[in-house]
């Protein structure tokens, strides 16, 4: 519904202004009138301009602004206060003018006889299955207070595992991108210059360093056709991954690498069991647990790993039984599950398992930068010296001449 902005005078002729959403500019009259204002002014309040935008220029939502959503909504229930009213406030306050109109939207359909869970379910790129289902949990369980707060707790631990991850990465990433800079730099500006003298020495140049000139030669005339075939070589690589075949042979190699490998089962161990544990623990069955588990995995080996034991649990088996059998998860990972389910305290001990695999993610992404540390600079000093060399062995050689 549009919004209007409107002045008034009480019958106490104190001046008041707002804004109040209403089908039309006489709706909003009628309100006012119905309140005791007299000497109206309503206008239509301007759009703002990001609504003029194509959608993918708006921005987007971030997981930061959903937590801080979930946990501010979690407290404004707790306190007592209607579900429309929540949304209402949540809605003006927020600052990311996407997720504000999201809000707004959220409510709007709840006055009009939607569930919240109905409501949220229209915007997945926000809210994802596994905020929907504990969101309906909740609603059916009269708790909805204590499920946001849950989920603000499990996404803020999410975010952190993500951002220690990503923070990983970022280092070997930053690296071989200055690298790549630095090797074009020396090949468009530096050898040139190095080529001019040769050239006026005459002789034969060593293997070495006429290789290096070829390449510089290269770059120097046909540099479009390298960026070209990077291009090229990302959507190809994108292109193959998004077919079955593709998935499976990427993430499988990624699993299986020396150092990448063992932090990723780690990571995919922490998630799925802090994921099951919030859900579990929630109300939502477990089978359908696992199927948005298995989902949010990332990665299709787990996936499938995940799919296979929600299988075997409906035919009757344990949860440890076919996780064993994946050969993913630790052989202590699956006993503490099989005591958790023993005992049903699975939820707990999962979430145990959860904690003590967010330590050794850290535990393992300290040890893989103190290794990636040393081998990145020898790589990044390899090339470059490599290059310096290859262009001063000429020098050498004609000094060794002249002596």
């Amino acid at each position: 519904m549009p919004v209007y902005i409107w002045e008034g005078i009480t019958r106490k002729d104190e001046v008041r202004k707002g804004e109040l959403e209403a089908v039309d500019e006489l709706t909003v009259r009628g309100l006012l009138r119905r309140q005791g204002f007299k000497s109206i002014e309503v206008k239509a309040k301007p759009k703002d301009l990001m609504e003029y935008l194509p959608s993918f220029l708006q921005g987007k939502v971030k997981e930061k602004n959903v937590v801080v959503f979930c946990r501010i909504f979690s407290t404004m229930i707790n306190a007592g206060l209607p579900l429309i009213q929540c949304l209402d406030l949540l809605g003006q306050q927020e600052q990311n003018k996407v997720f504000s109109k999201i809000i707004r939207s959220v409510k709007e359909d709840i006055e009009g006889g939607t569930s919240l869970t109905n409501a949220l379910k229209k915007y997945p790129n926000v809210f994802d299955e596994l905020f929907v289902n504990l969101v309906a949990a909740g609603e059916a369980g009269g708790i909805l207070d204590v499920i946001l707060e849950r989920l603000s707790n499990y996404m803020e631990k999410a975010m952190k595992l993500k951002a220690r991850v990503k923070g990983a990465m970022t280092y070997p990433a930053a690296v071989l991108v200055i690298s790549f800079l630095v090797v074009a730099l020396l090949l468009i500006k530096v050898i040139p210059v190095f080529q001019q003298m040769f050239e006026g020495m005459g002789g034969e140049l060593p293997a070495l360093t006429a290789a290096l000139i070829a390449a510089s030669q290269f770059a120097q005339d046909y540099w479009y056709f390298g960026v070209a075939m990077i291009v090229a070589v990302y959507i190809a690589f994108k292109q193959f991954y998004k077919t079955e075949k593709g998935r499976w042979t990427i993430d499988s190699f990624i699993l299986k690498t020396p150092v990448f490998g063992p932090l990723l089962k780690k990571v995919a161990v922490a998630k799925f069991s802090r994921t099951l544990s919030t859900m579990m623990s929630s109300g939502v069955p477990i089978l359908e647990g696992l199927t948005i588990v298995s989902k949010t995995s990332g990665n299709v080996v787990i996936e499938d790993a995940l799919m296979k034991t929600r299988q075997s649990i409906s035919e009757g088996q344990s949860i440890a039984e076919p996780l064993e059998k994946s050969g993913i998860f630790p052989a202590m990972v699956v006993q503490m599950i099989a005591v958790g389910e023993a005992t049903g305290a699975l939820d707990s001990m999962l979430s145990k398992i959860a904690s003590f695999y967010d330590d050794e993610v850290d535990v393992a992404v300290d040890a893989m930068t103190a290794l990636l540390e040393p081998v990145m600079m020898v790589f990044l000093g390899g090339v470059v010296g490599g290059m310096i060399v290859a262009m001063y062995l000429p020098i050498f050689k004609l000094a060794s001449v002249v002596g």
